[in-house]
């Protein structure tokens, strides 16, 4: 076993009280952010609902087995259905903003 690792590591947020990050120098525990009082930009909102609705088109695309076999017959072999679905999506809604 390697000294100073323990078998079960922690990783991410805890009860939005505290954060376990990971580090190749070691582990680091902190407080978890608050965003409260983030402004966004129009741009930025912009970005997010793009990323909501490629996540809810990649999740149709997952949930329903025969979306999803068809789907994996277009896409590499070792990338997952989800993923592929989503970058679809942001790369088809890109052309799409250029085009216009």
């Amino acid at each position: 076993m390697a000294r100073g690792r323990s078998l079960f590591r922690i990783r991410g947020a805890i009860g939005k009280q505290v954060v376990h990050k990971q580090y190749k120098s070691g582990e680091v525990v902190s407080k978890y952010p608050d965003m409260s009082k983030i402004v966004a930009s129009s741009e930025q909102r912009g970005c997010r609902n793009l990323f909501k609705e490629a996540v809810a088109y990649a999740r149709d695309i997952n949930n329903d087995p025969e979306k999803k076999k068809a789907y994996q017959e277009n896409i590499r072999k070792n990338r997952s259905v989800f993923n592929a679905a989503v970058s679809e999506y942001m790369k088809r809604a890109k052309q799409n903003s250029t085009r216009s």
